[in-house]
């Protein structure tokens, strides 16, 4: 097998594959037939929403202990949609967890991040609309085989706002 440096990579997280916890979540049919989204009811109420970035392959069989082989995370896309009112507040972070020996916790960091020109300000990432937001990654990087990723969203709903998450979309270069 020969060098392989892609940067065309992506890989998709489907509705399923995520978590929200303190409000009432629930995989439902989305607004267009035959989807399925992950959506949360109109309360009042910040709900949070966890996002692993799975399908990278520091998360496949074949990962990579080489700090330079992997996947190099570049951008995270995430669609969603907030239906009825706009929200007061939708704020993200990035986590990057590197497992702990047995006996110590995990090393949590936040990797600094842009958003795209649509999104760089809370006012347009939570108002009444489809969104595709994209979180750029300022010193994209390499996954190692001990760490993870995800993006928890923190949703400050309004009384009749509903939040619906329809996927996310990770982009990395495959150097391997």
């Amino acid at each position: 097998m020969g060098y392989v440096h892609d940067a065309g990579f992506c890989a998709f997280i489907p509705p399923t594959a995520v978590f929200g916890d303190v409000a009432a979540w629930g995989i439902v049919a989305g607004q267009v037939s035959n989807s399925l989204v992950y959506k949360c009811d109109a309360t009042d109420e910040t709900a949070n929403l966890y996002i692993p970035i799975i399908g990278v392959p520091s998360h496949t069989p074949d990962a990579n202990g080489n700090a330079v082989k992997g996947g190099m995370i570049s951008k995270i896309e995430i669609d969603y949609e907030i239906l009825v009112a706009a929200v007061d507040t939708l704020t993200a972070v990035v986590y990057k967890s590197k497992r702990g020996v047995d006996g110590a916790d995990v090393v949590l960091t936040a990797p600094a991040f842009t958003h795209d020109a649509a999104h760089d300000t809370d006012d347009e990432r939570d108002d009444l609309d489809e969104h595709r937001m994209e979180i750029n990654i300022t010193t994209p990087f390499y996954l190692e085989d001990d760490e993870y990723l995800w993006v928890h969203l923190a949703i400050d709903k309004a009384g009749t706002s509903t939040f619906e998450f329809l996927g996310a979309f990770a982009y990395y270069t495959l150097r391997a």
